[in-house]
């Protein structure tokens, strides 16, 4: 059986048309961005400026409202904090959810430290939030909503529009990591009024270490200081030398995105299968408007570190790569109210464009077999067949 790679919510594969967009600012085009005096550094700086556009044509908004950052986790820090640090005069409160990524949990943290009042919005058994209670939750001293569009780990899908009119209708700004989101669902930013937005290029086959933060221009600015200083770069938001060759990439990977109807075929192949062929499976948030390459199964009364180990040609994960390690069970499963033993049993599926039909079907029969041969020897296994647990 050949190596099989599931787990594109991790990282994916650099599209080879990608790679052939950044390899001659590594080569031949290798000026600073910034050295506009001569014709090696404004290929460099024109080649910026076509990625810059790239990306606002595909998100539907202004090249001057697109800055690229190192990635997601780079951008977040910069907006919390600089969100923060701008409109304590408005408020110390803040609004989010459970099921958050670990950057914008670890960073409101921090910032809960500090003095500021950090609502936790939390999810139902599914994995989805309560509109009605998010409206009830911010108050004039609201500086801030974040919530991303859609879970890492489950690809439950939040009602971003939705979220976006209600933070509209109460004048409070709405920050919006759609990581997950790009590449895998449309989005258009002339009629979505998210006013911050954030993605990473190596999510929809581009490199890693480059992501793009957008900024909506409005009559008030909105206002978010640099987290690197520096030089004038980007604006002025973001100090140091511009990396090139990753967002001339991260144009590419952008602007060759769209939204693959097989991938879905695919992932609920995937699904049908595992859960009529293996006892006591189950799928985290299969009722949600879920991401169609995304498939967050329960493998009861089995560790999932013990059969991935035993399952060494697939890449699969157990959550997010942002949490490998870690001793405790997903955050995310547990808000929505998954016990510990099941949180454990669960294993993330990713696919992504590359993902052929063949892959797909050698997994399952490869899942089906070493969960059946991982069981047998199982004490947990035979107390569950005894009818000593449930």
């Amino acid at each position: 059986m050949s190596w099989i790679y599931l787990d594109n919510n991790a990282t994916t594969k650099i599209d080879p048309a990608v790679l052939d967009t950044m390899l001659p600012y590594l080569q031949e085009s290798y000026g600073n961005a910034s050295s506009v005096q001569h014709r090696i550094g404004r290929e460099a700086n024109q080649a910026v400026s076509t990625a810059r556009h790239q990306i606002a044509a595909k998100l539907g908004c202004k090249d001057n409202e697109v800055f690229f950052t190192s990635g997601a986790t780079e951008s977040i820090n910069m907006v919390l904090r600089g969100i923060a640090d701008s409109y304590t005069k408005k408020g110390k409160h803040i609004i989010t959810c459970v099921t958050e990524h670990k950057a914008v949990l670890a960073t409101c943290d921090i910032l809960a430290r500090k003095g500021f009042e950090i609502t936790l919005l939390p999810v139902n058994s599914e994995g989805e939030i309560d509109l009605q209670l998010l409206e009830e939750s911010i108050r004039a001293d609201t500086v801030l909503v974040c919530l991303m569009a859609a879970n890492n780990e489950t690809g439950v899908i939040h009602p971003i529009d939705e979220i976006a009119q209600i933070c509209q209708r109460k004048d409070v700004l709405y920050f919006c990591d759609a990581t997950q989101f790009i590449g895998k669902q449309d989005i258009n930013l002339q009629t979505l009024p998210i006013d911050i937005l954030t993605f990473s290029a190596h999510k929809i086959h581009g490199p890693k270490g480059v992501g793009a933060l957008f900024i909506r221009r409005k009559s008030k600015p909105i206002q978010i200081p640099a987290l690197i200083s520096g030089g004038k770069q980007e604006h002025g938001l973001r100090g140091g030398t511009l990396n090139v060759p990753n967002i001339v990439a991260c144009g590419k990977a952008i602007e060759i995105s769209k939204v693959n109807t097989q991938i879905k075929i695919f992932r609920d192949r995937l699904e049908q299968q595992i859960l009529a062929r293996i006892p006591q499976t189950f799928v985290h948030g299969a009722t949600a408007t879920r991401l169609d390459n995304t498939s967050f199964i329960a493998f009861r009364h089995i560790k999932s570190a013990e059969l991935m180990t035993s399952m060494p040609q697939l890449a699969l994960s157990s959550g997010s790569a942002c949490a490998s390690g870690l001793l405790d069970p997903s955050h995310v499963l547990k808000a929505m109210h998954v016990s510990d033993d099941d949180a454990f049993s669960s294993i993330r599926f990713s696919l992504s464009k590359f993902t052929e039909l063949g892959e797909i079907e050698q997994a399952i029969e490869e899942i089906v077999a070493t969960v059946e041969q991982v069981r047998s020897l199982s004490p947990v296994w035979k107390l569950y067949k005894n009818g000593l647990i449930d």
